[in-house]
């Protein structure tokens, strides 16, 4: 998978969990009805939001890219539904073209954040195993502390 399908997948699913959440926080709010639709929009959205950070990282990192770029990207993990249009941006940027950076036949990684990223995308399903390990405890540690404002 290159790095511009990988990233979009996770920028789309990001924008997806967002309208999941609102919908549901204008159940929950707006009408009055249910709150079903918060606690579970909800808890994909974190979810995916956390995986959409992990992909900044990853992307930004291999595909070296400037610190400015890889803090936009993940400033619009917060704002509703502005991953798509960062993604779109970055991909007219070239930002995302090519293969791996990182990747095999890719630049030696030069320090631990690229050595990570580098067996990360050389080691794709035991790193996506891992990650997945990593974003369900963050996740449910998050659960344990409670929603914002709690």
């Amino acid at each position: 998978m290159t790095p511009k399908r990988f990233f979009n997948l996770f920028a789309v699913a990001e924008a997806i969990t967002w309208a999941m959440l609102i919908g549901g926080m204008i159940l929950k709010y707006g009408t009055k009805t249910t709150e079903l639709g918060v606690r579970i929009g909800g808890g994909v959205h974190g979810f995916v939001f956390l995986c959409f950070v992990g992909t900044v990282i990853l992307v930004g990192v291999s595909q070296k890219w400037h610190a400015g770029r890889i803090g936009m990207g993940l400033v619009s993990a917060v704002i509703p539904f502005a991953t798509v249009p960062f993604e779109i941006v970055t991909a007219r940027a070239g930002a995302l073209d090519g293969s791996w950076g990182l990747g095999p036949g890719g630049r030696a990684p030069r320090n631990p954040l690229e050595k990570l990223c580098a067996w990360a995308i050389r080691s794709p399903w035991l790193a996506a195993g891992i990650g997945l390990l990593v974003v369900i405890v963050v996740f449910t540690g998050l659960l344990i502390v409670g929603p914002p404002g709690s």
